[in-house]
């Protein structure tokens, strides 16, 4: 991996320290004192700025944002979407699991596929971006991981009534989105999608899906993997879309799941810091 350089580092420590204080100016003995640089560089460092319009220095010999840097936020606020950052992390994904991997957002109650990338034994996969479906104990987990109110966040987003088994599973698969970071659903062997009284726009349990939540795997056999998927967070750490793999074309042994598990659940990790300003997303 490459370094970075320490002179760039120093001005984006510059730069982030008089952002993350809005309404307030420091003087060259403050950032000095506080970002522990010498005055000599912080003083080169800080005239380069102003000069490129990334700081302003007032009257009284104090810095603050400069009107080039906030002309590049308001472009970037205007224009930014997460899916940028995503895509490059899909595309890795489908690559080295041969299957597709797509972005899922909830409104309100249903699910819809945004957008998604594909390996190439997947291309012309039959389900076209904007499909939905509506949102069920199986996959709302991954929405509504919280421990204190996933569960009554689920709730008020649906007009499902679900029973008690239908909130067991939701905790369950809850606690496993928390613990693990992904959330594993399996096809079901004797469930075919013409059975009786299947329809996918109306199907809100997994008792009428031909689906079933894997909150742990066994070594023992492998598994019809229907998705794998894991939430990214906002800058609030709450959940702001999914990332889901699909396309599983055979079964795929339990060592398998949890690296395809681990490897979207640091995908995501990486989208989400991104979004939340902590680093670059890959």
């Amino acid at each position: 991996m490459s370094k970075s350089s320490p002179g760039v580092k120093r001005v984006a420590a510059i730069v982030n320290f008089i952002a993350d204080h809005p309404g307030q100016a420091f003087a060259l003995t403050d950032l000095v004192r506080t970002l522990k640089l010498s005055r000599a560089t912080c003083h080169a460092l800080l005239t380069g700025l102003v000069d490129v319009g990334y700081l302003y220095r007032t009257s009284d010999k104090t810095y603050v944002l400069g009107p080039a840097l906030a002309a590049i936020g308001r472009t970037a606020a205007q224009h930014f979407s997460p899916l940028q950052v995503a895509q490059p992390e899909m595309r890795k994904l489908a690559d080295e699991f041969d299957v597709l991997c797509g972005a899922y957002f909830l409104d309100d109650s249903v699910v819809r596929l945004r957008d998604r990338a594909a390996s190439a034994t997947h291309v012309g996969y039959p389900v076209p971006l904007g499909a939905s479906f509506k949102l069920h104990e199986a996959l709302a987990p991954v929405f509504f991981p919280d421990a204190e109110r996933g569960l009554d966040n689920w709730l008020k987003s649906t007009d499902f009534v679900p029973g008690d088994a239908q909130k067991e599973l939701f905790l369950s698969a809850a606690a496993s989105v928390r613990e693990n970071g992904y959330l594993v659903v399996e096809r079901k062997a004797d469930f075919t999608m013409d059975a009786s009284g299947y329809d996918a726009d109306l199907a809100t349990s997994v008792a009428q899906l031909p689906i079933r939540v894997l909150t742990s795997l066994s070594e023992e056999r492998p598994y019809a993997i229907a998705g794998i998927m894991a939430p990214v967070l906002d800058d609030k750490g709450r959940v702001s879309f999914a990332l889901g793999l699909t396309g599983f074309f055979a079964s795929v042994p339990a060592e398998r799941a949890r690296y395809a598990g681990a490897k979207l659940r640091e995908a995501c990790a990486r989208v989400s810091n991104f979004i939340a300003g902590e680093g670059r997303a890959a």
